[in-house]
């Protein structure tokens, strides 16, 4: 696989995610590559790394050939078998090797979970100079603890593996159900300075504490505890990691979930898919009948059908 060479010019960002070898991966990856060069704005020609696991399969050779014609650095990196299995390991290794590998290359690091689409410029990627970390909430509860109620089992024991300082936490509202819990931010939209570490910490609490019994006696409970640990676990280190007034909430036209269109009971659901920055999918392009249920434009609708049939002409 070749490798884009590093520049040793300081970059204003680079973007990064990960790139597997199955259909969907490569699919939801090209629309973000092409998404940042189309939409980005003066940060359209900004530096993409994909991380791309190396476990025996390969990405194909057409999806790699374009990514590589978008500038998109490809940087493979190795997962332990039994570490791969958990849920959402190997995306939390990935974030720690890119922000290594970014630092003294660039001044912020948006880390992107590759079913993102980028609509418009992204100029609140760019954090003012007191900010270490740019953040959207999750989209809904799910094992999020409520800010009213008393901290559960699960949370009990993420912030004590943590060490989450008690006047660090403070109430924040889900992106699509609009309820106040304490904080829980989305794994999939994160921007911060490399230089700060806050991904390697991710990473080693994330291996040093996910196969203590008292989370497996969790997750037995619930797989959902499981699904998310890698979230909640942020969220821990988020908190012990930076103070309040070092983060900085995004606007909700950042990481909005599309396929949570429906269930947006907020006063910040948008009426077509051009009022947003950047979207989260789950594969919308599965659904025979998406661009009938898509609240977009035409000219948005087709940009997306001319880079899904150029790859794969039977989605």
């Amino acid at each position: 696989m070749e490798l884009v060479e590093d520049s040793k010019k300081i970059e204003k960002i680079i973007f990064s995610s990960t790139v597997y070898p199955s259909t969907s991966s490569e699919t939801d990856a090209i629309l973000l590559a092409e998404s940042i060069r189309s939409f980005a704005g003066f940060l359209c020609q900004t530096p993409i790394w994909f991380l791309v696991p190396e476990y025996g399969k390969q990405i194909s050779p057409k999806v790699r050939d374009k990514l590589c014609a978008l500038g998109v650095k490809l940087i493979p990196f190795e997962v332990d078998h039994e570490v791969m299995q958990f849920p959402l390991a190997a995306y939390v290794l990935a974030a720690a090797l890119a922000e290594s590998k970014a630092n003294a290359q660039t001044e912020s690091f948006v880390w992107l979970g590759t079913n993102t689409i980028v609509l418009q410029e992204p100029s609140r990627f760019l954090l003012s100079a007191d900010k270490n970390l740019g953040f959207r909430p999750v989209h809904h509860t799910l094992v999020g603890s409520h800010y009213d109620a008393p901290l559960d089992p699960f949370w009990t024991l993420i912030y004590q593996y943590c060490t989450v300082p008690e006047d660090r936490i403070f109430p924040m509202k889900t992106h699509i159900d609009g309820i106040t819990i304490r904080p829980y931010f989305n794994a999939g939209m994160l921007v911060t300075r490399p230089e700060k570490a806050l991904f390697k910490a991710w990473s080693d609490t994330f291996l040093r504490v996910y196969q203590e019994p008292n989370f497996q006696e969790i997750y037995r409970q619930d797989e959902r505890y499981t699904i998310f640990f890698h979230q909640a676990v942020l969220s821990g280190i988020i908190l012990s990691t930076f103070t309040t007034d070092e983060i900085q909430e995004l606007p909700p036209t950042y990481n909005y979930p599309i396929h949570l269109f429906t269930e947006d009971i907020t006063e910040h659901r948008p009426s077509s898919l051009e009022e947003l920055v950047t979207i989260r999918h789950e594969g919308f392009y599965k659904d025979p009948e998406w661009m009938k249920k898509m609240p977009a434009r035409q000219s948005l609708k087709q940009w997306l059908v001319k880079r899904l049939h150029e790859f794969y002409p039977n989605l």
